[in-house]
């Protein structure tokens, strides 16, 4: 006889009651949920931040736009790669330790790629992508593991950082390179709260029991490779993926040419990043604490088809209003990363969903902003691409239907 389970983390809420009641348990995981907050904000700057000065890199490296689009497709293909290697190398040096190693990266990608010319940039841009990657892959596990009666609070709170942080890369980064003197002292400055983050993680990961320092996570056990809801699961976050990443890497560029200036086009973007972090602090747990995350999944979807459609058809008339329904669009990454942690009961199947899903998810996703940039090079115009991302959008809403449902891989 089959026996229904609870949603993951409900037995551990009972379980882990007596461990909220000591003082010196609640600090350490007040420090860690604030490593974790430091960690996201340093996800999308080093992203977010090259669209708005991609036009005057190519113009100072003078460089193509075939290179701008390698150059925006590049962290999708780290992260792609990282799905992969990730759950090995946390296994191998233990969760804490890996997402240690791969701050340290990004903050050396991050100076390496702003010292010489379009090879370095591309070098550094694969170096620093490689170290987000990495922590993109292993952060719901330290979520699942850590805080299993607050995924969804979590969860929210970690992607309302990561979209702050993509808010702050498009908004400060013109602002920087202002103030400093070009892009590469705008970009290069990023380090800075890298290094921060790795500071703190080192003293969290160190200090708090409740912080996963093996990965016994992500051993080797069963293979989710036929597993047809792990396989929904990564098609809804590789096309939520695909939508997210040409955005980011061009819809400056798109505002741009419809009018816009280039450092108000930069505060738009970063809109589109920050309309998203209420979306992932009270959508996200009100989601995970239902039944399914498909109603909200398809809302969100709607609204990123209609900022879209105004992109594509009338972008100078509003683009503020475009930019915030894009933007409430692309904060159905939220969801993504809860559906990860509850369609697995356990922490293995987590790491396994995770890499999955985020792997072959990011490798797909990396088609976007080059496909993007390599329509618009052909057809001269941006109403190709962004069909294309309705389109896209549309298959998201039929995969995210799918993958909101309550069932377990």
């Amino acid at each position: 006889m089959r026996v229904e389970h609870t949603e993951p983390g409900l037995e551990a809420e009972l379980d882990g009651a007596v461990e909220f009641r000591t003082p010196g348990v609640v600090a350490a995981g007040a420090l860690l949920a604030v490593a974790v907050v430091l960690v996201a904000l340093n996800l999308r700057p080093a992203i977010t931040g090259v669209g708005p000065m991609l036009e005057e890199m190519r113009l100072g490296l003078g460089v193509s736009a075939v290179w701008a689009g390698v150059l925006t497709t590049l962290p999708t293909l780290c992260f792609a790669g990282a799905g992969l290697v990730a759950p090995l190398l946390a296994r191998r040096a233990g969760i804490g330790a890996a997402i240690a190693v791969a701050l340290a990266t990004l903050a050396v990608g991050l100076v390496l790629r702003v010292l010489d010319g379009p090879a370095v940039v591309l070098g550094g841009t694969l170096v620093a992508t490689a170290g987000i990657a990495l922590v993109n892959v292993l952060i719901p596990v330290v979520i699942k593991d850590s805080f299993p009666a607050r995924i969804g609070l979590m969860t929210g709170v970690y992607t309302a950082a990561l979209q702050g942080g993509g808010a702050l890369g498009s908004a400060v980064t013109p602002q920087l390179g202002d103030a400093f003197g070009g892009w590469r002292p705008a970009l290069g400055a990023w380090a800075v709260l890298a290094v921060v983050a790795l500071l703190v993680w080192l003293v969290a990961a160190r200090g708090s029991g409740r912080a996963p320092r093996r990965a016994e996570t992500a051993d080797g056990g069963r293979s989710l490779l036929r597993n047809r809801l792990a396989w929904i699961v990564t098609g809804f976050f590789g096309l939520q993926g695909f939508y997210a990443y040409a955005a980011m890497g061009w819809f400056p560029q798109v505002l741009m040419d419809a009018g816009v200036p280039r450092s108000e086009a930069g505060l738009l973007m970063g809109l589109v990043s920050l309309v998203a972090v209420p979306i992932s602090l009270f959508v996200a747990p009100l989601a995970a604490r239902g039944r399914g995350q498909s109603g909200w999944i398809i809302a969100l979807s709607v609204l990123g088809v209609a900022g879209t459609a105004g992109l594509m058809l009338a972008p100078a008339w509003s683009p503020l209003l475009w930019s915030l329904l894009a933007g409430l669009g692309m904060s159905v990454f939220s969801l993504a990363l809860t559906v990860i942690a509850l369609r697995a009961r356990t922490g293995a199947d987590t790491a396994r969903l995770s890499g999955m899903a985020q792997g072959f998810g990011y490798l797909f996703a990396a088609l976007g902003p080059f496909l993007f940039g390599l329509l618009h090079d052909v057809t001269g115009s941006w109403l190709v691409p962004l069909a294309m991302l309705l389109a896209v959008l549309v298959a998201q809403m039929v995969f995210g239907a799918l993958a909101g449902r309550r069932r377990f891989v």
